[in-house]
């Protein structure tokens, strides 16, 4: 098992800054891949952002690429994502997941996931 925490939400103006934490315990952090999801009422969870175990892959979405950074540090359990330049459609609720396959944009294919942390984005 793998347990994940989020922190770091919170309310921000348009072209704000926040940055997400996943903080994860259990079996061993570096045999994971960590991403980053998002969902909002009435929608499927969507891809934000992943990266892999040995730390040479990041994928990320279309809609945050340049805007968004995911990163890790693995000797300490945790994963991040830096969001810069914040809009009113990145407001959702954030979610990290964790798999021990490569970096996938499908939701169905992560073992574990954290309780989400809100992001409203104020415009």
């Amino acid at each position: 098992q793998v347990q994940l925490v989020e922190s770091g939400g919170g309310l921000v103006q348009a072209g704000g800054s926040l940055r997400l934490s996943c903080a994860a315990s259990g079996r061993t952090f570096d045999r994971y891949t960590f991403s980053w999801f998002r969902q909002v009422p009435g929608k499927e969870r969507e891809f934000v952002a992943g990266i892999n175990q040995i730390v040479d892959w990041r994928e990320y979405s279309d809609s945050v690429r340049g805007r968004f950074t995911a990163s890790r540090d693995n000797a300490k359990d945790t994963m991040y994502l830096q969001m810069n330049s914040l809009k009113p459609e990145d407001t959702a609720v954030y979610y990290c997941a964790a798999t021990k396959d490569q970096v996938t944009t499908n939701n169905r294919r992560y073992d574990y996931w954290g309780q989400g942390t809100q992001v409203t984005v104020s415009s």
